[in-house]
């Protein structure tokens, strides 16, 4: 078994990292202040580290927010793409490498308008994206972002 998925008391190898990383995040953000075009190319160049497979869907949910939703700002959350409305995180892709995972994900925060009576989904799994899909995520972003 991979030191990423022993079981422990505590957190993998993998979760501390991604910690270790959204600490370093906090860092350079409270250093640079508002910088929205170095959050864009932070987001683009851990966009870009991912394996083929993760990249070509993240590319893709990154066009589709950045057009369905321009006014939400990109910028890393634990290391992977998210997008946040009044500083606030809204959405976020996780990579399926990111956690050596079978698909990777499409979450949405508790600031997202998703709400649907009592219960509703929150997060989706992605293995690959279609013009069906697409549309579909544009049409839940864009109600998530209101």
């Amino acid at each position: 078994m991979s030191e990423s998925k022993k079981a422990s008391a505590g957190f993998t190898a993998d979760e501390k990292a991604a910690m270790r990383e959204r600490a370093k995040e906090q860092k350079v953000a409270a250093r640079r202040g508002a910088d929205d075009a170095a959050a864009l190319e932070d987001v683009l160049a851990k966009i870009a580290e991912m394996p083929d497979a993760d990249r070509a869907i993240a590319e893709r949910i990154h066009a589709l927010i950045t057009t369905t939703a321009p006014h939400l700002a990109p910028r890393t959350w634990y290391g992977q793409p998210a997008y946040a409305k009044d500083g606030k995180v809204l959405c976020f892709f996780q990579a399926a490498a990111k956690f050596k995972t079978r698909y990777s994900t499409l979450g949405f925060s508790d600031e997202a308008r998703l709400d649907d009576g009592v219960m509703w989904p929150t997060s989706w799994a992605l293995t690959g994206m279609t013009p069906a899909d697409e549309k579909r995520i544009a049409g839940i972003v864009k109600r998530a972002a209101g």
